[in-house]
């Protein structure tokens, strides 16, 4: 009798705990948005205005715009899926040039890492068929990041490419949000 019951006790929480995490990749595209204001909001916080002197090194990295164009709102969830991982990934290492508001750097990667875990929980199942049909989407979101991490790996990290660089993110970050609120 005892087993039965227990079974059926981890069965109601399974049963809830799936239709818990179904209701939040419902409700995705409304907090990505959240994410993404507070994610702008955070880098904004962590720096100043863009410094002057860094106008003249100014880099174009061309965020391949397209990649956020496809027909299937899963391959977009991908899509937004990697380029908050190399985000977080670029803004993980080497920040002791960037004289940023430590606490709101913090706060600005934690917010990526959980929806990059977010996102990863709710498009799991379909990731393989994204791997194989978008490819090369994901090969042009690799070298563009690439270039922001070499840009700034060749200016060894300094104050300006990190400056640089966070107003690229800010630019990415207002494209994705505009591809979410069409979702």
């Amino acid at each position: 009798i005892m087993n039965a019951f227990g079974l059926i006790l981890i069965g109601l929480i399974l049963l809830c705990t799936t239709t818990t995490s179904s209701l939040q990749c419902n409700h995705l595209p409304l907090q990505q948005r959240k994410v993404i204001e507070n994610s702008l909001r955070l880098l904004d916080k962590m720096g100043k205005n863009f410094p002057q002197q860094c106008l003249r090194e100014k880099m174009s990295f061309r965020f391949p715009e397209q990649i956020l164009k496809p027909r299937h709102k899963e391959t977009v969830k991908m899509a937004i899926e990697e380029i908050f991982q190399h985000i977080f990934y670029i803004f993980s290492k080497n920040l002791t040039l960037a004289a940023w508001d430590g606490t709101a750097l913090e706060q600005f990667q934690n917010g990526l890492y959980q929806q990059v875990e977010q996102l990863e929980a709710c498009v799991i199942k379909k990731k393989t068929h994204y791997f194989r049909s978008k490819e090369v989407n994901r090969l042009k979101l690799k070298k563009y990041f690439q270039k922001i991490d070499c840009f700034l790996k060749d200016k060894q990290h300094n104050l300006c490419s990190w400056e640089i660089s966070r107003a690229e993110m800010r630019r990415c970050l207002q494209l994705i949000d505009k591809v979410i609120r069409r979702l």
